[in-house]
């Protein structure tokens, strides 16, 4: 193995390759029909009844369509200039997709939260999608075209700074860092904006309630002495409403318990013997996300000590990667393994009850899921509340964030020296996401014009 100076002047010697300026090239093209394309090879996939809501909630902005269209840069970004230094990439790293989690000690972090795409492939992969984000959000927000250059820049410059400061950290000291969502907000712009202060105070204060309990007595009702899942089509629709109380739904619910061991297997053998302290309850197929709705996804109500000690877990479809077809396929023998260890790599602390499981469907269909709590003391900040500074600081945030991950499952020290000192690197992300934004607006008004997602009548 070479040494860490050698692996550094090797990177250096790389921009020759592919300079940091060839990372921000994009040439906006209009009227693609690769945007069709995908977008109905997506869906293809996808749950027929519920194609009109994944194309209804994409429809409502420019963002929201980007947030939904990942399998499009991923094919973009295949044919522009890129590095060899890869990364456990998260696939879908925009500002949207970082939120905050309780530590297994119950601290309030900040990290990425999703990982549907999750693959290894090369960091600018991630490191475009963020910086791209920042500014599409930003425009959907009215902040200026200026201002809208410097939050990029100044993340981008924050990326390159973190990962120089990670590459002079010892591993150990790598994998141990985290950002403390309370000491975050007292060191940046926040603390010297008393409304925005107290309204991510707000944030963190609904993220320590969003516990079970709390998500049992959203969804549930209480029907003769019962407790039972309330049923809201087509965004929640309880399993008893699927197949009724018949042969079909017995052996379903066989399969579900078999299901259920399997994924124990997924766990740690003394979180399996928390899992065995619980038992199902009800079970229903809820709607989640952006680009995420169609695939299947169930929440599972189990009980424990009694109705007062619930566990909500959410039971998710994964597919293959939008990245595999550019970067190679996942050495993980399902879907669902390959989302929860690039998970477990990537997160600072991740939620005690990922795993996962495959799962035969009613149709008869084996599918591949990963199981995680529904609710864990989760938040999310409300981009569109927030000031200019704190806009900021949240790209700040994101940038610091994703940097830890990629020094965590990358050569650190290749990719800080081929980043460098200066300002390529940021220079060259400001020209990319304008470009690359102004593309996105470009194919989301070719999204607009598609024909009408058909379901079938039952």
């Amino acid at each position: 193995m070479k040494s860490i100076e050698e692996r550094k002047e090797a990177a250096k010697a790389y921009r020759k390759t592919t300079s940091r300026k060839e990372l921000g090239a994009w040439k906006v093209q209009t009227n693609r029909p690769i945007v069709e394309e995908l977008t109905l090879r997506q869906e293809e996939t996808r749950h027929e009844q519920l194609i009109p809501v994944r194309r209804e909630r994409m429809a409502a902005s420019p963002f929201s369509f980007f947030r939904g269209s990942a399998v499009i840069q991923a094919h973009d970004l295949s044919s522009t200039p890129g590095t060899c230094f890869r990364v456990q990439a998260c696939g879908d790293a925009h500002i949207s997709n970082f939120g905050i989690f309780a530590s297994p000690e119950r601290r309030l972090v900040f990290d990425i939260n999703d990982f549907d795409e999750t693959l290894p492939a090369p960091f600018e992969v991630d490191v475009k999608r963020l910086f791209a984000s920042i500014e599409i959000c930003g425009r959907e927000y009215g902040i200026s075209k200026e201002q809208r250059a410097e939050a990029v820049h100044d993340a981008a410059a924050f990326y390159r700074k973190s990962m120089a400061g990670f590459s002079g950290m010892g591993n150990m000291e790598v994998w141990y860092k985290h950002l403390d969502v309370e000491e975050f907000m007292n060191s940046t712009t926040f603390a010297s904006d008393k409304k925005q202060m107290d309204e991510l105070r707000e944030v963190v204060r609904k993220s320590k309630t969003k516990t079970s309990e709390k998500a049992v007595k959203k969804l549930t009702e209480t029907v003769d002495g019962k407790l039972r899942i309330k049923s809201n089509p087509p965004l929640i629709v309880p399993f008893r409403d699927l197949v009724g109380e018949d042969k079909k739904s017995f052996h379903f619910r066989h399969n579900l318990k078999n299901a259920i061991e399997r994924y124990k297997q997924s766990l740690p053998e003394e979180r399996q013997r928390l899992i065995d302290q619980y038992k199902p309850l009800e079970m229903a197929h809820k709607v989640v996300g952006v680009g995420s709705v169609g695939r299947q996804a169930w929440i599972l109500i189990m009980m424990g000590r009694d109705n007062g000690d619930p566990l909500v877990l959410q039971i998710k479809e994964a597919e293959a990667s939008v990245l595999e077809e550019y970067y190679g396929a996942s050495t993980y023998p399902t879907c669902g393994q390959r989302v929860v260890q690039g998970q477990r790599s990537i997160q600072t602390a991740g939620d005690i009850l990922l795993g996962y499981v495959s799962l035969k469907e009613l149709g008869g269909t084996m599918k591949d899921y990963y199981v995680r709590q529904l609710w864990d003391s989760k938040g999310s900040v409300d981009i569109g509340t927030l000031s200019l500074e704190g806009f900021h600081s949240v790209s700040l945030a994101c940038a610091w964030t994703l940097a830890h991950a990629h020094a965590k499952t990358g050569d650190r020290h290749a990719i800080s020296a081929y980043l460098g000192t200066g300002a390529a690197f940021e220079n060259a992300m400001v020209a990319y996401a304008g470009a690359y934004a102004d593309q996105n607006e470009a194919d989301y008004e070719m999204f607009l014009k598609m024909p009408s997602a058909i379901t079938k009548v039952n």
